[in-house]
């Protein structure tokens, strides 16, 4: 007669209490790898990080440019007029006209450069391609973050439905004790205040019924919301609420690991290499710039009288004088002590996030053994009360305590499962590479 709370949350959780013309529409069946692929689509920060990203890239490509060939070609058709004496042309004893034209000049020439030594644009792409890696380990933090944030919304969703579930159960227990009591106070067994009991019992059950399922329903609301689905859409979620055992973990061994994979450390260790990079080519401003041009092509009066002409040009630049370059380079060794001080800082985040990660796991499925125990036990006692009162030997409000210890330990089991799986949820966010790897750590299906 009594529904067991603990078989019914390994079993799928196919649950979306709707109104009764609600639930003649279809329902969406909705996996936790579905929410979070839906997340990721859906969310604002993963889109501002993608385009950051792109623009990151775009910037490197500019840079990139600066060491490549620079080509074009020019076609000028001239027509002018020049004045002889404002250009100081004179001949003593022979007069000159005082304008010279006008005359035509037509031209097609082919121009090219080529930087052959130029160490301030090299360090200047190697640093635009260490902030486009930092880019990258931004956006795939913000993915990372959007994985945690649905996989906690899905969470909190299947504790809510348990809880649905652990409510329908106790009403179901509350029905045939209230009839019971009936059967009991109709023999002559039972009084009638004992019937009171009972009813007042199962109106409160109903009650707590009401309030879970309205308490899942905005759930729902929620985790769709936040993966960009409908609020409307009626979602049924597929993956239950169960206990599965994490595999020890190491903090001293997995934490080199952890740091090379987590995205948001990463992204400063690539912001640190980029600024780095941007002080060698603030010093590479006095070294000397070697740079090869030409030009070549047809110049004449006219068309038909144009002749081949050309240039070829190797040039030495070196500065001699650049005061802003102090101020540029005193700039960035500011930013790149700040930055690692920050990596300091991370990599005490990391470490404690592992260990606190380990230290609720540990808790947690501790947690869970005892709460099936103890639920175990509640059972058992609402069972042996109920077995008394049948035969007369006591009174019902044993029964009536034993109910409300079972809603106890109901409630202390779908907590220590929530906090077993957070657990889980937040070691996968600490191990880092929680994109590649939620699947597996988290138990998605």
């Amino acid at each position: 007669m009594m529904v067991r709370l603990k078989s019914l949350l390994y079993v799928p959780l196919l649950f979306v209490i709707v109104t009764s013309a609600a639930a003649q529409s279809a329902s969406y069946r909705l996996t936790l790898s579905d929410a979070i692929q839906r997340g990721l689509r859906a969310n604002l920060g993963v889109l501002v990080a993608e385009t950051r990203a792109q623009e990151a890239m775009a910037v490197s490509e500019q840079r990139q440019s600066l060491l490549l060939p620079r080509a074009h070609i020019e076609t000028p058709v001239v027509v002018q007029s020049i004045d002889l004496a404002a250009m100081g042309i004179s001949i003593p004893g022979l007069p000159l006209p005082q304008v010279v034209g006008p005359f035509s000049t037509y031209g097609a020439r082919a121009f090219a450069d080529q930087d052959i030594v130029n160490l301030q644009s090299l360090h200047t792409l190697r640093s635009a391609r260490e902030s486009l890696s930092a880019a990258k380990s931004d956006y795939q933090d913000a993915r990372d973050l959007v994985i945690r944030n649905v996989a906690a919304l899905y969470l909190s969703s299947q504790a809510q439905f348990a809880e649905v579930v652990a409510a329908a159960s106790r009403v179901e227990t509350a029905e045939a004790l209230s009839k019971l009591a009936t059967d009991q106070r109709d023999t002559g067994v039972a009084t009638g205040i004992d019937v009171l009991r009972a009813q007042v019992q199962l109106a409160n059950e109903r009650q707590s019924l009401v309030q879970a399922r309205n308490r899942a329903k905005g759930s729902l609301l929620v985790l769709a919301r936040n993966i960009g689905m409908s609020p409307g859409t009626q979602i049924e979620l597929a993956d239950p609420l169960e206990f599965r055992s994490a595999e020890p973990v190491n903090v001293e061994a997995v934490l080199p690991h952890a740091l090379a994979s987590r995205p948001d450390y990463q992204s400063l260790v690539r912001q640190s290499a980029a600024l780095n990079q941007q002080l060698q080519a603030s010093r590479a401003r006095y070294l000397p710039k070697l740079t090869a041009s030409g030009n070549y092509g047809g110049i004449g009066r006219t068309v038909d009288s144009m002749r081949a002409t050309g240039l070829a040009q190797l040039s030495l630049s070196v500065t001699i004088f650049d005061r802003d370059r102090n101020g540029e380079a005193a700039e960035l060794q500011a930013q790149l002590r700040r930055v690692e001080r920050q990596m300091n800082d991370a990599r005490l985040g990391v470490e404690q996030e592992l260990r606190q990660a380990l230290l609720d796991l540990d808790s947690a499925a501790e947690e869970v053994s005892v709460a099936g125990a103890g639920l175990d036990l509640a059972q058992k006692e609402v069972e042996l009360a109920q077995l008394r009162f049948s035969q007369g030997v006591t009174n019902n409000v044993e029964v009536i305590s034993a109910q409300d210890a079972l809603s106890r330990a109901q409630q202390n089991q779908i907590v220590a499962l929530t906090h077993h799986v957070d657990a889980r949820i937040s070691m996968a966010r600490a191990l880092g590479n929680t994109e590649a790897s939620y699947e597996e750590s988290l138990g998605s299906r």
